[in-house]
């Protein structure tokens, strides 16, 4: 995104310790503060929201790509743990609701697109990239190709990411069961758990990642070291996860990288992109909930459940609120891993056949 002066800021790859420590230290006092009050998935959404004001008032930080990777992995780890042995007995079940999902994804994002072409008057290919139901970077790249304005697709997708992670669980603590966890730290295995586990979950963490990045695979940092940790632990090698204090640390760094994507951006612009947010935010929970609600009649899957493995709000940030809440994990995870691929793959290919028969020919015409 551009600065405020109009210079690019620093390359997220760029390392710059000051910026990082100031990252960190403000996410981690805001995970700390949501904590000791209790507040919904404590340690992400604290980082998130304190980092996100700190960012539009003007400090500058960052938490770099190569800091988010590995506790991304840490992520993948914990969010594998939670496969068990008798997952295999419901896959019958998960392919009517991933089938669901590539109905959403298709309903959800012809209804944003509309909305930002009537209500927004966005661009057609601006508007086209800002309402996919997820591919935050991959959208921003090829957007920015094919001529859309890469500032307000960045932007839409950062803010619909923030809006989402920060609503569902004080929605699901309002009208739903869940009760926030009194404990300061997230649940998670003994630092005395043994060695061998130690082993295997470093091991998924350390191969999962370029496995997943060599099969051209989705967000491989997160998917690689869920498909890894998901094998062991389906197998039953091990029923081990991340300790509790490791699962907080990488809350913070993912809670604090979506709140450092607003430094450099004026407070105005966040807020005018905000209110048409809001909107779109809201079309693409209203389709997941009615998506929820039909295929809950089908599959006896409880409707919250399939609300939050069709929100789009991140896998590793909708995986930590389905952990909080106590949903199925490996439903949710597994989900939205299709989401992203399906977005990924499907909506440039689709611009492009589309630009190709329809927007060509048209201008050829005039």
């Amino acid at each position: 995104m551009l600065s405020n002066t109009g210079a690019r800021p620093k390359s997220p790859t760029a390392f710059n310790l000051p910026q990082l420590l100031l990252a960190l230290i403000i996410g981690t006092i805001g995970g700390a503060v949501f904590a000791y009050f209790q507040l919904p998935l404590p340690w992400m959404l604290g980082a998130m929201t304190f980092t996100t004001i700190a960012s539009l008032a003007g400090l500058q930080m960052q938490v770099q790509r190569r800091i988010r990777m590995p506790m991304s992995a840490v992520i993948g780890v914990m969010l594998g743990a939670a496969f068990t042995p008798d997952l295999i007995d419901r896959l019958a079940t998960w392919s009517v609701t991933i089938f669901g999902l590539f109905i959403y994804v298709l309903v959800a994002c012809s209804l944003v697109m509309i909305y930002l072409r009537k209500v927004a008057r966005y661009d057609l290919q601006t508007a086209y990239f800002s309402s996919s139901p997820g591919g935050l970077s991959e959208m921003t790249l090829v957007g920015a190709e094919m001529g859309a304005d890469e500032r307000v697709i960045g932007l839409s997708h950062a803010l619909r990411i923030l809006l989402v992670v920060m609503a569902l669980p004080f929605l699901f603590q309002l009208f739903g069961d869940y009760v926030p966890t009194d404990s300061m730290l997230p649940p998670g295995s003994s630092m005395n758990m043994p060695l061998t586990d130690w082993g295997l979950l470093i091991a998924c963490a350390i191969i999962g990642a370029p496995l997943a990045k060599m099969l051209r695979i989705p967000a491989p940092f997160l998917v690689g070291p869920v498909i890894l940790s998901g094998a062991i632990h389906i197998a039953g090698i091990t029923n081990q996860g991340p300790p509790g204090f490791l699962i907080a640390a990488a809350q913070v760094v993912i809670g604090g990288s979506v709140g450092c994507r607003f430094v450099g951006v004026a407070v105005k612009e966040v807020l005018r992109t905000m209110i048409v947010a809001f909107g779109s935010t809201a079309i693409l929970l209203l389709s997941a909930v009615a998506g929820g609600m039909i295929l809950q009649q089908i599959t006896d899957v409880p409707w919250h459940v399939l609300v939050l493995a069709f929100a789009p709000g991140g896998l590793a940030e909708m995986s930590l609120v389905a952990l909080a809440i106590g949903s199925d994990v490996a439903f949710v995870a597994t989900h939205h891993i299709f989401r992203i691929a399906m977005v990924v793959i499907l909506a440039p290919s689709a611009f492009r056949l589309f630009n190709k028969i329809w927007l060509v020919p048209k201008k050829q015409q005039l």
